[in-house]
C-alpha cells in the first residue's frame, strides 16, 4: 500500500480498564468459571427431578421447561470450553488465539434452541387439538421450585461477566427460563382447580416463543461477529468522517471496524497526512479518539504523507492499487 513515503503503523495498543477489558486477567476469569459451574450445578440437579416428574404427571409444559435447561445447561458449558480455548495464547496460524471459539458455540447454542423449538412446538400443538390427562399439582409445585431454582442461577450468572456473548447467552436463556417456569406454575394452577389440560400446551407454547426468541437473538449476534460486521453501536460512515476531521488529515480510506470477538472491537485503516505533516502525532491524535469516544484501542494504523501534486481525486490510487470501501476526506 506503500509508496515510498513515511509510514508509521500501529497495532494492538494496550487495554483501558473499564473499556470491556476488565475481566481478562486470572482472577476475573476464574470468578466468572466459579460462578457458572454453580449455576450449572443448580441447572443439572433440578432438571433430573423435571423430566422424572414430568413424565409421571405427563406435563408436556415440564419436560418443555427440562428442554429448555438442557440449552441453559449446553450453553454455561459451551462457555466454559470456550473461556479455557479463548485464554490460550495466539499460536502457530491462530494469530487471534481461539478467541472466537466463544461465537461459534453460541451458533451452536442458538441453533440447538430452534431445533428443540419446533420439536415442543410440533407436540404442543398435537396436546392442544388432543389433551391429555395433566397432574395439576405436580406441576404446580415443581414449576415453583424450578423458579426458586432459577431466581439462584440468574444470580449466579449476574456476578459473572456479562461482556462475553456466551455468559449474557446463558444468562439470557436461564432468565427466559425463568418467565416459563412462572407459565408452567399458572398452567399447573389452571389444571389443579379447573380441570383444564390444554393450559399446560399453552404453557409449553410460551416456553416455545421464549427459545425461539434466545435463539434468533443469540444467532444474529454471533452471526455478526462472524460476517466481520461493524460493532453494534458503530456507525462506519460517521466514524470514518469523524477521523478525517482530525487536524492534519487529508484523507483517510480502507477502514474497517469490525469485532474478534465480543467486547473485542479492532480497526484498520490508512491514513493521509498533509505534506510535511507530522505522522506520529496524527496517529497519537486518531488513537486518542478511538479510544475516548468509542473504546476502541485494538488498532492498526498506516499513516503516509501525500504529495503536493497529486490532486485530491488520486491520492487513493496513488496510495493504495485496491482501496476498499469509502473515501473520507475533511468537510
Amino acid at each position: 500500500m506503500g509508496t515510498g513515503h513515511a509510514h508509521d503503523h500501529s497495532s494492538g495498543h494496550g487495554h483501558s480498564p473499564g473499556h470491556g477489558h476488565a475481566h481478562g486477567h486470572g482472577v476475573s476469569a476464574d470468578a466468572d468459571r466459579r460462578w457458572l459451574s454453580i449455576a450449572l450445578a443448580l441447572i443439572l440437579g433440578f432438571m433430573g427431578v423435571e423430566v422424572v416428574v414430568g413424565v409421571l404427571a405427563g406435563s408436556l409444559a415440564l419436560l418443555s421447561d427440562a428442554a429448555h435447561m438442557l440449552t441453559d445447561a449446553a450453553a454455561i458449558v459451551l462457555a466454559l470450553i470456550a473461556m479455557r480455548l479463548a485464554a490460550r495464547p495466539p499460536r502457530g496460524g491462530y494469530t487471534f488465539g481461539l478467541k472466537r471459539a466463544e461465537i461459534l458455540s453460541a451458533q451452536a447454542n442458538g441453533i440447538t434452541l430452534l431445533l428443540l423449538a419446533a420439536w415442543l412446538g410440533y407436540e404442543s400443538v398435537r396436546r392442544l387439538l388432543h389433551p391429555e390427562a395433566v397432574a395439576g399439582g405436580a406441576v404446580l409445585f415443581t414449576a415453583l421450585a424450578g423458579i426458586a431454582v432459577n431466581l439462584a442461577a440468574t444470580w449466579c450468572l449476574s456476578r459473572a461477566n456479562r461482556t462475553n456473548l456466551n455468559v449474557e447467552g446463558a444468562f439470557q436463556h436461564i432468565l427466559n427460563d425463568l418467565f416459563a417456569f412462572i407459565a408452567t406454575a399458572v398452567a399447573g394452577l389452571v389444571v389443579l382447580l379447573t380441570g383444564f389440560d390444554r393450559a399446560d400446551g399453552i404453557a409449553s407454547l410460551i416456553v416455545v416463543a421464549l427459545m425461539v426468541k434466545a435463539g434468533v437473538s443469540l444467532l444474529g449476534a454471533s452471526g455478526r461477529i462472524l460476517l466481520e460486521a461493524a460493532p453494534a453501536g458503530v456507525d462506519p460512515d460517521a466514524l470514518g468522517a469523524e477521523l478525517a476531521c482530525t487536524p492534519g488529515v487529508v484523507e483517510v480510506h480502507d477502514l474497517h471496524v469490525w469485532q474478534v470477538t465480543s467486547s473485542y472491537p479492532a480497526l484498520s485503516a490508512h491514513i493521509l497526512v498533509q505534506p510535511g505533516g507530522d505522522c506520529h502525532a496524527v496517529r497519537r491524535a486518531v488513537e486518542h479518539l478511538l479510544h475516548e469516544r468509542h473504546h476502541i484501542d485494538h488498532t492498526t494504523l498506516q499513516v503516509d504523507h501525500t504529495d503536493e501534486h497529486e490532486t485530491p481525486a488520486a491520492i487513493s490510487t496513488a496510495h493504495c492499487a485496491d482501496p476498499h470501501g469509502a473515501t473520507y476526506r475533511p468537510a
